[in-house]
Order: C-alpha cells, then structure tokens, then sequence
C-alpha cells in the first residue's frame, strides 16, 4: 500500500511528505535551516527551547516545528519579522544566565548555542541581570559537569533515561533555581553513572565535557627520563579526521601516527594488536566454558561502561562476564612486561598512554585490578577530541602530513582487530578464531555479517563442527538490560554475548567527535565510521587474530598459551559488585 504524502509550502517553496512528518523535517527535505536547540532526533522532541518556532498561516500564536505535525496544504513561514524577534527574545533569556566565557571553552567553534548566536547575530544581550550560582563537578575521573553553560535542554536527561536507562541526572528544582541534577547533588562519581559520556556527545554546549588529561601526557613527554609509548583504539583513525575538516569517516590511520611522532612520543602502537589478544584470550575461554561445562552464555568485558553497568545493576550476573581485560588493558600490561624486557627497559619509567574513543576508559586504566607488579597496566587515557587538541596546540597542519606505520616490534594488527570499534565487531573477530579452534581447519568463512549493522540487538546462530552457536550483540546500555533480563530471568538460550555500552559501538564512544543534532538528523554517522573499519579489515592481509606472527612470537617466547598462568596474570581480570549510590 502506498504511503500517503502530505503537500505543503514553506517559505515559498513547494514539499512533499510522508504523513506524520513534523515541520522541521519537512523543511529540512526543502533544504531550509530551522535553528534547534533541545531537539534530538528520536531521543528528545519536546519542543522546550521554542527556538524552532515558526508561522502557519491561518492559525494564531507561533507552532513549534519540532513536534508540529504538517498538514494538507499548510502554508510556513520561517523567518518573518515576528518569528526572528520571538527567537531572538528566547536566545536572550538563555543567554542572561550562561557563561560567557566562551574562548576558553573546550566547545568553542563547536557549540550550538555559538552557532545559532552567529547566524542570529546577537552582539549585545538585552536581558542580562542576575545569574544562577551553579557548581563544577569534576570529582569523577570521566565527566565534567560545568552547570554554569548548562541551557536546560534536557538532552543529557533524555539520552541517559531513554536510549541507556539510567537516570543518572534529571531535572531538580523549580524556576530560576532549575538545573540538571543528581540523586541528593550528588557527584556523578557517587551515583548510577556508568562513564558512557553518552550526555557528552547530547550536550549542545560545554556543560558537559571529559575530564581532561592532556596536561599530564604533556608533562611526561617533555620529561627526559620517561619514556612514553601510545597505543590508539580502532575506532579512533576512522574519526580523528573530522576534528579537522575531514569528511566523516576518513580513515587517517598514518597521518595519525605521523602527528603522535611529532608530537614526542617515543613509540606508537596499535591497541588492534590488544584487541588481537584479547580475541585470542576469548576465545580459548569461552571454548573452555562450551566444553567444560562453564558458565553460560559468556559476555564481552571489553566496554568499561558496560562492565560498570553490570557491576551496579546485575552483580549476580558478574560470573557470566569474560574475565579478559579490555585491548588497552592487556596491551599495556604488555608493554610494561614483554616488551620492556625486550628492549631492557625499566617498567616503572615507561608511561603508557592509551587513546580511545571512551571516556570510561578513564575511570577503568584507575581501576585497582588493571596493575601488576605495583603499576597500572595504563597510565592516561586520551579521548580522540583531546588527541585532537594536543595536535592543534602543537601547530601541527594534520591534513598535510604524511602517512607513517605504527612502530615496531608491537605495531602489526589484523583486520579482526580493526573491527573492534563497531557493535557487532568484537563478536565477529571471536566467532573467526573460534570457528578454526573448534574445526581445527582454516575455514574460509571471515564475514559473519549476522551481527553487523545499526541494530541496537542482534542475534544469530552459527554452526562450528556440528555444534550450534547462538549469539547476540547489543549495543547501547538499554539493548544491554533487555538481554540481562533475559539471562536472569532463564529466557536466553545464548552461548556468547557481545554488549557494547555505547549505541553503535565504539565508533559513537563519548569521546568521540561530537557532532551537533542536525548533522546527527541528516548522517548516520555510525554507518559512515563503521564502514570504514570494515574496509580496513577487507583490504588487511591478515584478517584472523590467531594468525597475526607478533601474537604467536610473544605466546611463544613469553605467554606460552591462550590462558596459560601469565597469560591469566596480565591479561585477565576480575569484577565485583559495586553500589549504585555513594551513601
């Protein structure tokens, strides 16, 4: 049956629509801007701000085009003389209570609210009086929380309660004292808050931001008695880019490593190499638990945020989590052992620095399980923004630099590794290793495109050796509830779970890029970043973890097997239960 189309005019110009559109996704079909401030495509369509107000003719007061559904014939107006006085008066009441201390804010030049004040602008501000005293919250090793730049859009109140199901933060009090809050105002550190920074990429202004560790790598590679490696995630080549002007999804992997040369660094690796280990970890465990009779179905442990979620909300589910540690996690503990040793150096003045495109990272490379031998496996954790900002500070023009190769002895990842950063990915790379363990052949089957895709939950069934292997990946820390619930409530007949905290994987990490709601309406940015990582996998000439020649070298000269008694006391963990609430 065909869909009904709705026609209307909107500042002149003829469009055509699906019925149920609103107007702002009418006018965006005509190529016309409406200024939005609290919308967020799917997630937050309340039509608060009143900045997206337009005209209809025929009707009295101002709709908003957000929620406003379009009708037969409707005729819009945009920007007359009314509307752009209406918004102006709006934008000048959020402004009389926001800082303006916008040159030294980690999202000038990348603010909505800046955005819509150019386009509009506003040179002076008309309603400027008293301010709202508002606090800093930095006491979490993740998040900052500057309400003093917060414009109550409730982007981050949605995105926390709807697409990741916690609720960390919501609305509190009443009228010119309103502000985004936490159980008791609380810190962020002391309640339900996973790290994902997924409110960070909601965020329209720098109200929210990661907290910041550029100063300390800084120090470290100025030091001449330290000598400083660093390790870059997967997903982070594949959006590094777009800090500078490159198109969505650029793969930027040798540039990438020229700039971190530049910069000091005295080595660079390649955590697709710890995420190659952590495949082969992962796999021999989990084959050990389908022939051993142990717990199942077996869940990933590479996603801090996820791992804290289930620490908090399901801790009876903990012996189902895999014990590896993350990529990041392993690679540094190997550095620190393995590769120290080989190039007799003292581990205590290696400083590792991971970059990820994660905020909870953070908060895990602190974690008291991520050290042997006195030392954490990582030092700092650098988001892909602050990456960003090191290179910028350094005056290095990144689009014009060269392309380079991760260092070696360390520096040769497969494409399994690579995939990582998608949902899905970290499934895909073990069921490769686990299908040749099993079969003990070389199968020609790579792509298990079963669990690619934007789904937020996928599930498949494989077949190794004649023994049927159900598996899902969920993405997305509210996909993650509805298969815990499935687990605890005996529903699941899975034997292997993948769940990533952040909705797309790590491509959309809260490290990450943020890019603004109308970009994010008109691009489906985890699409674009994805597909790049699954190109670096297709045009790898090593495509499986077990066949990578530096992972066979140091299971031969230092970790002898996958799951062999170093290899459980550098490369795997444990997890406990952790209260919600800091009482």
């Amino acid at each position: 049956m065909k869909e009904e189309n709705i026609n209307l005019t909107i500042d002149g110009k003829k469009v055509s629509v699906k019925k149920n559109s609103t107007i702002l996704e009418a006018a965006n079909k005509a190529g016309i801007d409406i200024p939005t401030l609290c919308f967020l495509k799917d997630i937050n369509e309340v039509g608060d701000c009143r900045m997206c107000i337009v005209e209809v003719e025929g009707r009295r007061g101002f709709a908003t085009s957000c929620i406003q559904k379009v009708e037969e014939g409707m005729v819009v107006h945009t920007n007359t003389k009314q509307v752009l006085e209406a918004r102006r008066v709006v934008l000048d009441l959020i402004l009389s209570n926001h800082a303006k201390d916008c040159l030294t804010c980690v999202r000038s030049g990348n603010c909505e609210l800046q955005n819509i004040c150019q386009k509009m602008n506003i040179q002076q501000i008309d309603y400027a009086g008293e301010m709202s005293e508002q606090k800093i919250d930095d006491v979490s090793p993740s998040i900052v929380r500057d309400l003093s730049k917060c414009v109550l859009c409730r982007r981050c109140i949605a995105t926390c309660k709807k697409v990741q199901k916690i609720g960390a933060i919501d609305c509190i009090n009443r009228g010119f004292k309103s502000c985004i809050g936490t159980v008791g105002e609380k810190s962020l550190n002391d309640v339900n808050c996973t790290f994902c920074g997924q409110c960070i990429e909601a965020c329209p202004t720098g109200a929210l931001r990661e907290k910041d560790s550029s100063t300390y790598v800084w120090e470290k590679l100025n030091d001449t008695d330290t000598y400083v490696v660093v390790q870059t995630a997967p997903a982070v080549r594949v959006a590094l880019g777009e800090e500078f002007g490159m198109p969505i999804g650029t793969n930027v992997t040798g540039k990438m490593v020229t700039a971190l040369k530049r910069l000091g660094f005295d080595k660079v690796f390649d955590t697709n190499t710890g995420a190659d280990f952590t495949i082969m970890e992962e796999a021999n465990e989990f084959i050990e638990r389908v022939q051993n009779g142990g717990v199942l179905p077996m869940i990933t442990s590479c996603s801090p945020g996820w791992v804290k979620y289930i620490e908090m909300n399901y801790p009876e589910l903990l012996p189902h989590l895999s014990t590896c540690k993350s990529p990041h996690q392993m690679f540094g503990a190997l550095i620190k052992t393995y590769y120290a040793e080989k190039e007799k150096i003292d581990p205590k003045k290696i400083y590792v620095v991971s970059v990820m495109p994660c905020i909870a990272k953070k908060f895990e490379r602190q974690r008291n399980e991520m050290q042997n031998n006195g030392l954490y496996d990582v030092d700092a954790v650098l988001t892909t923004r602050e990456l960003a900002r090191l290179i910028k500070q350094a005056n290095i023009e990144f689009a014009e630099l060269e392309d380079t190769n991760f260092d070696d002895p360390m520096g040769e990842a497969t494409g399994a590794g690579a995939i990582f950063g998608t949902t899905g990915g970290v499934m895909e790379a073990a069921l490769r290793t686990a299908q040749d363990t099993l079969t003990g052949k070389n199968m020609e089957k790579i792509d298990f495109k079963e669990v690619r895709g934007g789904n937020g939950i996928k599930r498949a069934s494989v077949n190794f050796a004649g023994t049927d292997i159900k598996v899902v990946a969920a993405s997305g820390l509210g996909n993650a509830q509805t298969i815990l619930e499935e687990i605890k409530n005996g529903k699941a007949d899975y034997q292997f779970v993948e769940i990533m905290a952040c909705p797309g994987g790590c491509v959309m990490g809260g490290g990450q890029p943020i890019k603004s709601s109308k970009i994010r309406r008109e691009v489906d940015v985890r699409k674009k970043r994805a597909n790049a990582l699954y190109t670096i996998d297709e045009k790898s000439v090593i495509r499986k973890s077990h066949e990578n020649p530096v992972l066979k070298k140091i299971y031969k000269e230092f970790l002898e097997k996958p799951g062999s008694h170093i290899a459980h006391e550098l490369l795997h963990t444990k997890y406990e239960e952790r209260e919600k609430y800091n009482i």
